[in-house]
């Protein structure tokens, strides 16, 4: 399940780890994009079952870039993977890590994540200020009754290889209250409806 790590900073992790986790992690993506001049970095936000996935695979299609999903990178660290504060601490310094090798050499990102919160998400406005990187932000939700839906049907349906989360509808209810206002200018779209619009908006801002 996506969770928000909000206690990844107060972790120890050592360097040598996240250096490590970092390496697996990357050599879990197969062929990255070809670099360029100035990567987009493309922070996606939002509960569980409200779509993020679904809207970075569309937009996948349209420009080149490499997803970087955190519940398939959390079961790349941890196979089975048991969701504590140490485990998210290991796995999201690993992925920040991992944004800031990709995007030093060019190479445009998707983070899929749930990024609920605005303290978390300081963290990528600064690694992207710092190199420059075409920052976007994107605010991913669907109406409950939807997300309930679509996460009645995961439950209930066959596994699929383009899910990795294992969110149930208690989880989501666990994580709305923790949803916090994106402190910078951001797109939003409803994935209950056709995004197409949205994801032209982004294509032009990724080209521009």
């Amino acid at each position: 399940m996506a969770q928000s790590c909000k206690t990844f900073y107060n972790q120890d992790v050592t360097g040598t780890q996240v250096i490590s986790d970092k390496q697996q992690l990357l050599e879990s993506l197969g062929q990255l994009p070809e670099p360029v001049v100035r990567p987009a970095f493309i922070v996606v936000s939002g509960l569980p079952g409200t779509g993020k996935s679904y809207f970075c695979r569309r937009l996948a299609e349209r420009i080149p870039l490499i997803i970087l999903e955190s519940d398939a990178m959390r079961k790349a660290l941890f196979p089975s993977p048991a969701y504590s504060a140490a485990e998210s601490a290991r796995l999201f310094q690993a992925i920040h890590h991992l944004i800031e090798q990709l995007l030093r050499r060019g190479i445009p990102i998707a983070l899929d994540a749930t990024n609920l919160s605005e303290r978390n998400r300081e963290h990528l406005y600064h690694i992207a200020d710092r190199l420059n990187a075409k920052l976007i932000l994107v605010r991913v939700e669907a109406p409950s009754e939807v997300v309930q839906e679509r996460l009645r049907n995961r439950a209930e349906g066959p596994a699929s290889e383009e899910d990795h989360s294992e969110a149930d509808w208690a989880v989501f209810q666990k994580m709305k209250p923790s949803v916090q206002k994106i402190g910078r200018n951001h797109f939003a779209v409803d994935t209950s409806r056709d995004i197409t619009p949205v994801l032209d908006k982004i294509v032009r801002e990724v080209n521009r």
